[in-house]
């Protein structure tokens, strides 16, 4: 991979990840490459992100507008997003610099806005790398929620919220509220009920394609709008969200030593190991 102009992006108020990332910066001089830190610009080459999976989303919007690979260095906890680990960091960078091609995933991202429901004014859009979540104030009753997909209606939730996922968030509330694991490289949208009323309001796989429009029914006081994790808006009832998939991808430079299901398993301690099981060799010819 050709780079002549790197961003190296830090977890805020950690002086020692800063320390790490100018001692990055000084790795990327000794070989002739300029680097700087937490600034981002549409003429860099690759962005090198030093923190957890919270540092990732938080530029993953400005990064995804700019169409600038982004590789996560876990200095954090769980690491989903940031795939390479902290001994690895050196080794996935002389990669970065001496392979001529690497494993490049695009991840979709959404857009949220609000329309008020009196006025039919739209709010700005947002991006979300993981989810947009519409969820109520922990003490309130059930909240009601209409929801379209394009024009169709869909049903009317009753419970205590709405998440509307990527497949790269649908590992992250989504599958703490019980939706599906979808692969992070797949075109969908999860819409998840949060606590349903009835047991049968299963989560609804859609195409990206389409637009999740959601309308907050009366009554209702103040619910929240949190999008990857921040609270973005406060609604009330007759108030719409519009939810679609956004106009780029975010590009995701992958950790050559780990596949999609290998960080699943680590992650999630899925069959209580992470180590890989090939595909005997037999079977293999006939794939």
């Amino acid at each position: 991979m050709k780079i002549g102009h790197a961003g190296i992006v830090t977890r805020p108020d950690s002086p020692e990840v800063e320390q790490i990332g100018r001692e990055v910066i000084a790795w990327f001089a000794e070989r002739g490459i300029k680097a700087e830190l937490n600034r981002i610009d549409a003429a860099m080459d690759v962005l090198i992100v030093l923190g957890g999976d919270g540092t990732l989303l938080h530029v993953a919007g400005e990064a995804s507008r700019h169409q600038l690979p982004v590789l996560g260095v876990n200095l954090g906890n769980l690491g989903f997003l940031t795939e390479v680990a902290a001994d690895e960091m050196y080794e996935a960078l002389e990669t970065l610099l001496f392979e001529d091609e690497v494993r490049m995933e695009r991840r979709i991202m959404l857009t949220a806005a609000f329309i008020n429901g009196a006025t039919g004014q739209k709010s700005p859009s947002v991006h979300a790398l993981n989810e947009v979540v519409i969820v109520k104030k922990s003490t309130e009753a059930m909240i009601r929620l209409r929801c379209w997909a394009d024009r169709e209606y869909v049903t009317t939730y009753r419970a205590d919220g709405l998440i509307m996922a990527t497949p790269t968030g649908s590992t992250a509330y989504n599958l703490s509220a019980g939706g599906p694991v979808v692969h992070a490289e797949l075109d969908a949208i999860v819409v998840t009920p949060i606590c349903p009323f009835m047991l049968e309001s299963r989560p609804v796989l859609l195409g990206s394609q389409h637009k999740v429009t959601t309308q907050l029914l009366a009554p209702a006081g103040q619910v929240k709008v949190i999008v990857d994790g921040e609270l973005q808006w406060t609604i009330t009832e007759n108030d719409y969200l519009l939810v679609q998939k956004a106009s780029k991808p975010l590009l995701i430079i992958s950790s050559p030593w780990k596949s999609y299901f290998n960080i699943l398993r680590s992650k999630l301690n899925w069959g209580g190991a992470s180590v890989d099981l090939p595909l005997p060799e037999k079977v293999c010819k006939h794939c």
